[in-house]
Formats: C-alpha cells, sequence, structure tokens
C-alpha cells in the first residue's frame, strides 16, 4: 500500500510533463536523510575515537589501527559483500552506466567500514564514504517513487550534496561538489533540487551542533605579495597532489602482491600506520585538529618538522586505504594542503625574510584548497569549500589562483583526476554530453532491423534471385538448413555482376558467393564499440548474432538517427 501511494505522483500527467515539484520535494527528504547520516557517522567516529584515545599508552596501541581496517575489510567482505573502496568513484560509475543505480546496503556499509578504519587511527577521511550513502539514500528513494534514470541521477546528487554540506556545515561546496564532480554537468534540472537537498543537508547539521564553522580563524589582510605567492603554493600543492595520487595507486599495486587475504592485509597497512604514528601522531585519524593548529598559527616545528609531515601524511594515507582500510581522501587531502601551506610559507620567509606574507595560517588555508583542486581537478570545490569551512571570504583571491594553478599542472601530468583515473583506464567513464553517454542510453535491441530474409548455402544463384525480388535489403544472412547457425553473408553490391549473367544461375550456389568473414556483434556489445567497428572497417550494416544464430541487422543509419534523437531528448531534459 505505502509503495503504491509513493509511486502515485510519478503517475500524475502534471508531474510527468514537468517533474521539477516531485524532485524538489524528494530532494528535501534526501536531503535530510543524507544529512542525518552525516551525523550519525561524525557522532560515532567521535564516541569511537574517544574510546581508543584512553588506549593509547599501552605498548600495543600500534596495532589498533590494524584492528579497525582489518575488521572493516571482514565486514565489506564477508557480512556487505561489497570490495574496499574510497566511494566517490563508485556513485561516479553508477551514474555514468547505469542510471544512479545503488544499492540499499550501500547507504550503511561505508559508513561503518570508515567508521571502523578512522576511529581506531586509520589515515582516511569520512567524506567520500558519507557521499556513498547519500548517493545511495537518493537512488533508493528514487526507486520508491518509481522514477526514471535522469530523475535517479538527480536524486543521487541530492544525496550525494545533502550529506557534504552536513558533514561539513557547506551548501555551496556541497552543491559545487555535485556539479562539477559527481555529476559533471550544470543543468538547470539538477541545480534546483541538488541545491535545495544541499540546505535541507545543511540545517540538519546546525539543528543538532549549531552553526559552527568547521576551521575558524581571526581574519586576514590580503596583500598583493600573498597573491602573487600564492601562484608559488599552487606549484607546490600541484606536485604534492600528483604525489598523494601515485602512492596511493602504487601501494594499491604492492599489497595486490601480497600473499594475504584481503583483511590481513588491511591489517599490515594499519599496523605500519600504527608505528608511524608513533612517531608522527598528527598522521593518524582524519586529522583536523592539526589543521586548526595550523590555522591558528599554533603548529609547532620548524620548516623541516612541517614538510616531513606532508610526507608522513602521504605515506599514512597510502598504507590506509592501498592495503584495504575503508575511507576517502578528502581529510587527508586538507591536511596534506595544510602542511604544503605552512611549510611554503615557512620556507619563503626563511629565505626571503623581507617579504610581507599575511602570516602562515592563511597558506594553510590556500594549501587546503589546492590539494583539493588538484587530487580531484575540481579548482570551484576547492574554493567553495574552503571558503565555507573557514569563513575566510576575504582570501578569495589568492584561493583562485591557488586553485587555478594546482588544478592545471595536476591535469598535465594526471589528465584524470584521482576519482575518475580508473573508471577512464577501464572505459567506464561517460560523462553527459559526450557520444560515449548518449550511446550508452541507446540499446542493440532498439537497433534491429528484422526484415532481413534469409539463404541456405546450397541455393542456387536462379533461387537466390528470386529472394532478391522478394527483399528490399542489399544484406542475405545465409544459415546452416539442418542447425539454423549463422555461416555468413551475401552483399548485393558484391555479386551485381552475377545476377546479369543468366548463364551462371544454374551453375553458381551461395556458398560460392558469400562472406564468410563478417564482423558480427552481440547484445553485450556496447554501442561505441559497434560504430567503432563500422567505421574501422567500412561497414554500413552489420550482423547481430547471438548463439550462433542470426538476430537481425544493425544498420548505421538507424543508429546515428536513434543518436540524433536521443541527443534532442537530453539537450531538451538539460534545459
Amino acid at each position: 500500500m505505502l509503495k503504491r501511494l509513493c509511486r502515485l505522483p510519478s503517475k500524475l500527467p502534471r508531474i510527468q510533463s514537468d517533474d521539477r515539484l516531485i524532485l524538489m520535494v524528494a530532494g528535501v527528504m534526501v536531503g535530510i536523510a543524507s544529512g542525518l547520516a552525516a551525523l550519525a557517522l561524525n557522532r560515532s567516529l567521535e564516541a569511537m575515537m574517544e574510546f581508543v584515545h584512553h588506549l593509547k599508552d599501552y605498548p600495543w596501541a600500534f596495532v589498533l589501527p590494524g584492528i579497525g581496517a582489518a575488521v572493516s575489510a571482514i565486514y565489506l567482505d564477508y557480512i556487505m559483500k561489497e570490495g574496499a573502496g574510497h566511494g566517490v568513484p563508485e556513485v561516479i560509475y553508477a551514474v555514468s552506466r547505469y542510471g544512479g543505480l545503488l544499492r540499499l546496503r550501500s547507504s550503511v556499509s561505508r559508513l561503518i567500514s570508515s567508521c571502523l578504519t578512522i576511529g581506531s587511527g586509520g589515515s582516511a577521511g569520512p567524506e567520500a564514504p558519507v557521499v556513498m550513502s547519500g548517493a545511495a539514500i537518493g537512488s533508493n528513494i528514487a526507486k520508491l517513487f518509481n522514477l526514471n534514470d535522469r530523475q535517479r541521477v538527480t536524486l543521487v546528487g541530492c544525496g550525494a550534496a545533502g550529506a557534504i554540506s552536513s558533514i561539513f556545515n557547506a551548501p555551496i561546496a556541497g552543491l559545487v561538489f555535485v556539479l562539477e564532480v559527481v555529476l559533471g554537468e550544470w543543468s538547470t534540472v539538477n541545480i534546483v533540487p541538488i541545491a535545495i537537498a544541499a540546505v535541507a543537508g545543511t540545517e540538519v547539521s546546525r539543528f543538532f551542533n549549531g552553526n559552527q564553522i568547521a576551521f575558524s580563524h581571526t581574519g586576514f589582510d590580503i596583500g598583493v605579495a600573498d597573491t602573487v605567492a600564492a601562484a608559488g603554493l599552487g606549484l607546490a600543492t600541484a606536485l604534492f597532489s600528483i604525489l598523494l595520487t601515485r602512492a596511493l595507486r602504487s601501494m594499491h599495486g604492492v599489497s595486490s602482491q601480497v600473499k594475504l587475504p584481503k583483511w590481513g592485509r588491511a591489517a599490515v597497512g594499519g599496523c605500519l600506520v600504527g608505528l608511524l604514528g608513533l612517531v608522527f601522531p598528527d598522521v593518524q585519524g582524519e586529522g583536523y585538529h592539526a589543521i586548526r593548529e595550523m590555522i591558528v598559527g599554533a603548529y609547532n616545528g620548524a620548516f623541516q618538522l612541517a614538510a616531513i609531515a606532508i610526507f608522513a601524511k602521504i605515506l599514512a594515507t597510502s598504507l590506509t586505504l592501498g592495503w584495504g582500510g575503508s575511507g576517502g581522501i578528502f581529510a587527508p587531502s586538507l591536511v596534506v594542503g595544510s602542511f604544503t601551506g605552512l611549510a611554503f610559507y615557512r620556507g619563503v620567509t626563511l629565505l626571503w625574510p623581507s617579504i610581507p606574507l599575511v602570516g602562515e595560517g592563511c597558506f594553510a588555508l590556500l594549501g587546503m584548497a589546492g590539494l583539493i583542486s588538484g587530487i580531484l581537478q575540481a579548482p570551484l570545490t576547492g574554493i567553495f569549500l574552503i571558503v565555507q569551512i573557514t569563513g575566510g571570504y576575504e582570501v578569495i583571491l589568492p584561493l583562485i589562483v591557488v586553485s587555478a594553478v594546482s588544478t592545471t599542472i595536476t591535469h598535465y601530468f594526471e589528465p584524470a583526476s584521482f576519482y575518475m583515473k580508473d573508471l577512464v583506464d577501464r572505459g567506464q567513464l561517460l560523462r553527459p554530453g559526450t557520444d560515449a553517454r548518449v550511446l550508452n542510453d541507446l540499446s542493440l535491441g532498439e537497433l534491429i532491423e528484422k526484415d532481413c530474409l534469409a539463404v541456405t548455402p546450397h541455393m542456387t544463384l536462379r533461387e537466390f534471385v528470386e529472394v532478391v525480388k522478394r527483399s528490399t535489403r542489399n544484406h542475405f544472412p545465409v544459415e546452416d538448413p539442418d542447425s539454423g547457425d549463422f555461416l555468413g553473408m551475401v552483399d548485393l553490391d558484391r555479386v551485381r555482376p552475377y545476377l546479369f549473367d543468366t548463364i551462371m544461375y544454374d551453375a553458381v550456389v551461395v556458398e560460392q558467393i558469400m562472406d564468410r568473414k563478417v564482423a558480427t556483434v552481440a547484445y553485450g556489445d556496447e554501442l561505441a564499440e559497434v560504430l567503432y567497428t563500422m567505421d574501422t572497417q567500412g561497414l554500413f550494416t552489420i550482423p547481430l548474432v547471438v548463439n550462433r544464430r542470426f538476430v537481425g541487422m544493425i544498420s548505421k543509419a538507424t543508429l546515428l538517427d536513434k543518436y540524433r534523437k536521443e541527443l534532442m531528448v537530453q539537450t531538451t531534459d538539460n534545459a
């Protein structure tokens, strides 16, 4: 009964012609639910870190991150039947390939696994797991309301925006992150409901936690020298964005060579992080306490200590995530970025003490924007996130400089962002407006032309001519008369000379004029690959064969006509 009531709105004529109202209402629901998920993760992390803190003095405390990571891996692999991951790539993949379809269990699985990893001392962030949770909530609410693929994708974006907005108390950052990174498109159809969800998620956070700025600081008096120096900091943050990206990938490769179960590898990585934490305590957990110290200028230690801390945090994050722990890279990127900004400031003032720079707290703030922009290759996300979580609106000019420089330089060496690299390598990233995305929304079943007349290999040319007279096609599949198996094709254009030589009518059989080496496609083939095959081999049609049986022909003309119509639909939807 409840399901029927939920599906009723989507069937109303007014809703079917203009779905903005139902997306706005559903956006509020998704934003509240994802905001509560983010709040639950935050509270759980606080409780777990408080519990673990009391065990830090024991000599065996270095194994705590290993225990947490191992339990996390066991939970994901054996209980939830999901592999370890960062969360955001899985959401992007679901949006690209499956219309945003995500399992309901994903709304809780990454919350629990990341809480175990981070709360025990692993170097990771809670943001990506909570994005996965919010996106799964949005996907399943769309399923409850019986919404179509495009509407479901919008609600997936609503869930991700609500989660990010809630965890950072930053609605604009949540909106921009989803449009720039998760969905990859800026359309009015998406912006309004996602913005509403971001506001709803933020209000949930403010209701329970108050309107708090995550990293408060005193105002900065920005000068020209600071804006110019921001360009240099952009180069530094680009360098460490590339280093962090490659370290994570390399560590994945190293850990995969170790002959241990997943939970065993996660335990090894966690224990190594625990040992590293004995020397550099700031590398464990999300690391936000270190950021707060740096922004207010209270972080002790010389330039060398800040520089070493950068590499230590990168190593700790690589050991945590690369060896099977669960969590995201948002928080580690912010920590690495703030250390980079601090080290850059101290290095510059050490070499040129006369330069009037504003202060190390400002450069720690700028460094966070540079790392986020570089590793995500999303400059707007970096700018708005740092502005909102620090309240540092006065630093907007150097923020733009450092984010733009970092993104540009990182993109030169790493054409795909951290979240999208694996998807690009596997050919699984389909962004809106691209040929691959439009073709992915079509299916071979829509393109099949079944009016082809089949012939047999022992049919004479005279009998074949009679078949040609009844057909409107130029291509004739050849089938085995006993088994029905597809044997090849007869192309009318290639055999036309035989048709005008009546002497050959009883001397030639189809088997002599058929083409056995014919390129074929199957139902599982992607249309982008089909079109590529047709282009490279100069084909205008290609047979669809399933289990050695001819099903029909795929025509390039029909394919391109369907492509044009689908493009018109998508353009209208996004207007």
